[in-house]
């Protein structure tokens, strides 16, 4: 049908549709006949597929935009209908550079996998997972490092810097315990990086009772969902564009994980909800979390 419209003005129309074996009826209705209710509900559907496409940057696949579809438009539709709609319109995407390979991994410590890949827990402030990665900006690296916690994805602190040191993960560690009011009983897991073997990091762990667990030698995988936020950052974010200064970067990673990790991507992990719906969810429901047991700084 196609063909017959794109060729309408190069050929008589009866000589194509007797070529192509279209019946001129058909075509005429096709393109010039009432659209019927299907096809308004498509557009519909397109334009609103289209806003999400804008306000997330060109990043999300074909299962988050059904479920943003259903959250913030009341849409309910198939995944094959939504792949078949976002294929029709043959959304542009941003160009993505190769990706910076995450932190490295050294034995420096003899402890346990306490974690053991045990990613699902059942309640925030349970286990806490941190990494570091770098980000080129205004002509040299930066190290991002992060704490997420596993319950609900949450990065619930970052910190950027020029120096790959110990301060950088004793920063972010605390950061992270001032924003969850201390708990007790947690359990904090990362690589067998220097910046977490560090006394300074250690003694941070042990005055607030928390439990340390490193990931086993040459296995990234133990570190899994850190290593996975890293790579949604990259290839969502940081890898699509150059940044002249670290306030540039830093205001990028501001707004990637505030504006749109934490509070608008569905994570397929916990139920295509956003970190922030997680953790709303937990509390309105009136469910108290295993280890909250506040104490003062």
């Amino acid at each position: 049908m196609k063909a017959v419209y794109d060729l309408r003005y190069q050929h008589a129309l009866s000589t194509l549709c007797r070529v192509l074996r279209v019946n001129r009826s058909t075509y005429y209705k096709h393109f010039f006949g009432a659209p019927t209710p299907r096809n308004i509900e498509n557009q519909e559907i397109r334009k609103a597929i289209l806003e999400i496409h804008l306000k997330s940057d060109k990043i999300l696949g074909g299962r988050k935009i059904r479920a943003v579809l259903l959250r913030d438009y009341g849409i309910a539709i198939c995944l094959p209908r939504v792949y078949r709609l976002i294929k029709s319109m043959n959304l542009p995407k941003k160009q993505t550079k190769g990706l910076v390979g995450s932190s490295f991994v050294e034995s420096l410590s003899s402890d346990d996998n306490k974690l053991d890949q045990n990613f699902k827990q059942n309640s925030p402030n349970l286990v806490w997972v941190s990494d570091v990665t770098y980000i080129r900006a205004g002509g040299s690296w930066a190290y991002l490092c992060a704490v997420i916690d596993l319950f609900s994805r949450k990065v619930i602190a970052y910190r950027i810097s020029r120096k790959f040191d110990a301060d950088l993960a004793c920063e972010t560690i605390l950061d992270a315990l001032r924003r969850r009011g201390y708990p007790r009983g947690l359990m904090f897991h990362s690589d067998r990086g220097a910046q977490y073997t560090a006394f300074a990091t250690r003694n941070i762990l042990d005055k607030y009772d928390i439990v340390q667990s490193f990931s086993n030698k040459g296995h990234p995988w133990d570190n899994a969902v850190n290593e996975s936020f890293f790579r949604y950052l990259k290839e969502e974010r940081t890898n699509r564009d150059s940044y002249r200064s670290l306030d540039e970067l830093k205001l990028e990673v501001f707004k990637y994980i505030e504006s749109f990790y934490n509070s608008y991507r569905p994570h397929g992990s916990i139920g295509y909800l956003t970190p922030d719906e997680a953790e709303r969810r937990f509390y309105t429901e009136g469910r108290t979390p295993l280890c909250v047991k506040s104490i003062t700084s």
